[in-house]
């Protein structure tokens, strides 16, 4: 098997990172991106501006790939998803050249002859990686071991409280977004009601732009619905953030709050989204669990969260946490039911590792349906889990990395209760902040 390729399954930074590790490592990497270019995901939200800085978004392995080429890394700065696509993945994706296929999107992955449930000889064989491509053509490619980076994106959660879609939300897909406004495209939005389900970094870019929005077309309005109470973190880490762009996103959706351009609903959880009306003239209510009812909507902006797919793995053996669908080990440092301030700890190849040999989930994937990746964690999961495929356990074993501190606790069995404003070691003491509402029991009229 030795003469067969790694898998990497996307080429988004995670991707990317882990053929230039391979390649560094003298193995053969053969990147499967089922997008038409490099880190199609993100070009998906290129307008959103990172809160990493641009020395925390590009990898070691790929830098040294990449300055024979004549490339300046960038050192100044925090892009947008497009400009870290321009500046970096594009390029890195160009010297990886015809190791990086594109509309290949992968649809199962196996063990050569042998399903799910067969021990025999198992190890010893190939894996197999099915694919479809652009055209519907099918292929299988064998592969020494497989790598999947296809992170989350494509797998938002629901508006549904309790993650299933809501009553009516699929019936009402037409006015819903799972992305962030762009203000560059304000069509959908100006001089419209929209309301945003969902309170973590997503939300706060999702506040901005339709604040910028409101600030260049009148009689736009903005109602924020999430499911906790306000408490001191609510509008994330602020100055006790170690990534200060993190914290002044959630202090700029706070004073967008504060001036009232954004009209915030706290203990919302969504049972049904009820369509009113017909065509053009359709509109949205956003029913609670408790019966209260918002506004009338243009659109709803839901940023929820995203989910793994695993669908392409049933045939492989996973070790996976039952709450987050993340590696096991992975899981107990990132669940947000029980971490805080910034506890969690880098992760490499033994973590990552599955009951499958030589199988690895890495990049947003390997965190499952929690929300706290940084590209950083990525870049130091790939050169892990390169450096044991090749061999080298003792660099694998090694952690050369340290994360910043969120200054956000999820804290203690507190995380998501509607009653509750989080907890855990490093959270001030809660500020109190009243936030008026309109919101009655029954539909109103925008």
């Amino acid at each position: 098997m030795s003469v067969l390729p790694v898998v990497v399954i996307g080429a988004g930074p995670q991707g990317l990172a882990a053929a230039a590790h391979l390649l560094e490592r003298g193995l053969e990497p053969l990147v499967l991106e089922s997008g038409s270019g490099p880190a199609s995901a993100i070009a998906e939200w290129g307008h959103v501006r990172l809160f990493s800085a641009w020395p925390e978004l590009v990898d070691a392995a790929s830098v040294r790939l990449l300055e024979p080429t004549g490339w300046i890394a960038p050192t100044e700065g925090y892009p947008t998803g497009a400009e870290w696509i321009e500046r970096y993945l594009a390029p890195l994706a160009a010297v990886l050249g015809d190791r990086v296929r594109y509309d290949a999107r992968v649809t199962g992955v196996s063990r050569k002859g042998r399903d799910r449930l067969v021990d025999a000889d198992r190890a010893a064989q190939p894996f197999t990686v099915h694919l479809i491509s652009a055209d519907g053509r099918e292929e299988r490619v064998e592969a020494r071991a497989v790598i999947d980076a296809s992170g989350t994106w494509r797998g938002p959660s629901p508006a549904g409280a309790d993650g299933i879609p809501a009553l009516g939300e699929r019936a009402a897909a037409d006015l819903i977004a799972y992305q962030v406004p762009d203000r560059a495209h304000p069509e959908r939005y100006a001089g419209r009601h929209t309301v945003v389900v969902g309170a973590g970094d997503s939300a706060f870019n999702a506040v901005h732009e339709l604040v910028r929005i409101a600030a260049d077309h009148p009689g736009t309005r903005i109602t924020w619905a999430i499911r906790r109470a306000v408490g001191a973190d609510t509008f994330g880490g602020g100055a006790a953030d170690q990534l200060p762009e993190r914290g002044a996103l959630g202090q700029r959706a706070r004073a967008a709050v504060d001036s009232g351009a954004v009209d915030l609903v706290t203990g919302f959880r969504t049972a049904e989204i009820r369509r009113e009306g017909s065509g053009a003239g359709a509109r949205a209510v956003l029913v609670g669990e408790d019966g209260r009812t918002l506004p009338l909507a243009d659109t709803v902006v839901v940023l929820t969260g995203f989910r793994p797919d695993l669908s392409f793995l049933s045939e492989l053996r996973l070790d996976l946490d039952p709450t987050l669908e993340a590696p096991r080990r992975v899981a107990a440092e990132v669940d947000p039911n029980v971490h805080s301030c910034g506890s969690v700890q880098a992760t490499g190849a033994a973590d990552l590792a599955q009951p499958e040999p030589d199988l690895y989930l890495v990049g947003m994937k390997s965190y499952g349906r929690a929300p706290t990746f940084l590209a950083l964690t990525g870049y130091e999961q790939v050169r892990s889990v390169v450096a044991a495929l090749a061999g080298d356990h003792e660099a694998a074993a090694r952690v050369e990395l340290q994360l910043p501190d969120t200054g956000v606790c999820g804290g203690a069995g507190l995380y998501d209760d509607p009653d509750g404003a989080g907890g855990g070691c490093c959270a001030p003491a809660p500020e109190v902040l009243t936030i008026g509402s309109s919101i009655g029991r029954a539909p109103l009229n925008a």
